[in-house]
């Protein structure tokens, strides 16, 4: 390179690219390439707020302004869809959680000579960043760290490493220690004096065969449209409450008023609880314990919900089943919903909300529907991973006329 080169924009990973092609590690729009390799900040260019960065792999963008991750949010969806060949109507303001706002982390251990360390991975390696500070859990989280690091340091095997998983409840804190075996008495002592001292919502752990709770004074639940539902350890939730609000303001947008609607892939309810008793809800889960939840919670609190276990890669909806929706929302893990979208393809539902946490499955999945005669309405782009390559969306697809 003989000439400065400025970086045009940030790509799916992470990395600054110029206008020639070249990927630049943590490098903003506007920053400068010189001709030696150099990086001259530009007006782009934030000031990391963690010590950690950029080896902790929890994050990749806090080189990043806020415009630079809004621009990067939205990009990430646009460029997907380009791929596909797929035409947005309309792309609503990005959406973006503050920091210190998620509820629901995992992190793991490992030895560093006599010390224990708990935290995330760095980019690209299994060594373990000891986190010391955290600008995106929820400060209740990050806090018990250091009394978890206290807990498992004079007891845990150095040839084994756990992973603590920890979401915030309704009780409090539950926590989740996999791959540890506590099985003599005076850790069993110890864990339940850590869990009082901590006044912890639940202690589970997972030898291997599957989460046991250890430590549970009353039921776990976290509350969804107003009703608390049944919480299996570290069960899913959306990873802010502001990005959840945000979800589900997007979804009743393109609902809308109507009353006879389907939820697949509907976990604890989100969705499905969001609405109010007048509606009549169909939701669809193949995690029996999440929908077993739903459908007991829905029942006491006298919502109209009809909870199924149900496959929906192996046995979606038909097209003729669909047909008896006014709305659909779905809502599928990363690998997005194929099989699904097939049937909906072929169905007559005017309405669907696709939230997607994958914008390459989600474009897949929209370019089936486009060309069954759906049109992509508009896309809400929302960031509830701040500082992280990873987002979410919802997409409003209706049946053109």
């Amino acid at each position: 390179m003989t000439v400065s080169e400025e970086i045009i924009r940030v790509a799916a990973r992470g990395d600054g690219v110029t206008a020639d092609g070249r990927y630049v590690a943590h490098a903003a729009p506007g920053d400068i390439l010189d001709p030696m390799g150099g990086l001259i900040h530009g007006p782009h260019h934030a000031t990391p707020p963690c010590q950690h960065f950029p080896l902790c792999g929890g994050c990749q963008l806090q080189h990043l302004d806020e415009e630079s991750l809004r621009t990067f949010i939205a990009d990430r969806v646009t460029h997907a869809l380009a791929t596909q060949q797929v035409d947005i109507g309309e792309i609503m303001p990005v959406h973006l959680s503050p920091p210190s706002t998620r509820r629901r982390v995992a992190v793991r251990s490992a030895w560093a000579g006599k010390q224990l360390q708990l935290g995330f991975s760095t980019e690209k390696s299994h060594r373990i960043i000891d986190l010391r500070q955290c600008d995106v859990m929820a400060p209740q989280l990050f806090a018990l760290l250091k009394p978890l690091r206290e807990l498992l340091a004079p007891r845990l095997n150095r040839a084994r490493q756990v992973q603590i998983k920890l979401a915030i409840v309704d009780q409090g804190i539950d926590v989740l220690i996999e791959n540890w075996i506590a099985n003599d008495l005076d850790t069993h002592e110890a864990l339940s004096e850590f869990a009082k001292a901590n006044g912890l919502a639940r202690v589970s752990l997972d030898e291997g065969y599957g989460p046991v709770p250890f430590w549970e004074p009353e039921p776990v639940t976290v509350t969804l449209g107003g009703v608390a539902v049944a919480y299996p350890p570290y069960g899913f939730l959306q990873a802010t409450p502001d990005g959840e609000t945000t979800l589900i303001a997007a979804v009743h947008h393109v609902v809308g008023a109507k009353n006879i609607i389907a939820d697949l892939f509907a976990g604890l309810g989100t969705f499905a609880l969001s609405f109010d008793a007048r509606r009549k809800i169909y939701a669809g889960e193949a995690d029996r314990e999440a929908i077993a939840g739903l459908k007991a919670a829905a029942g006491r609190a006298g919502r109209s919900v009809f909870a199924e276990h149900r496959d929906l890669f192996r046995r979606p909806l038909s097209n003729e089943e669909l047909n008896k929706f006014e709305a659909v929302i779905l809502d599928p893990p990363r690998a997005g919903a194929k099989e699904q979208v097939a049937q909906l393809a072929a169905s007559k539902v005017p309405d669907i909300a696709y939230v997607s946490c994958n914008p390459a499955s989600f474009a897949r999945d929209a370019k089936t529907l486009v060309s069954a005669g759906y049109g992509l309405q508009r896309i809400w782009p929302v960031g509830q991973f701040r500082w992280s390559t990873h987002i979410e969306l919802v997409g409003h697809f209706s049946r053109s006329a």
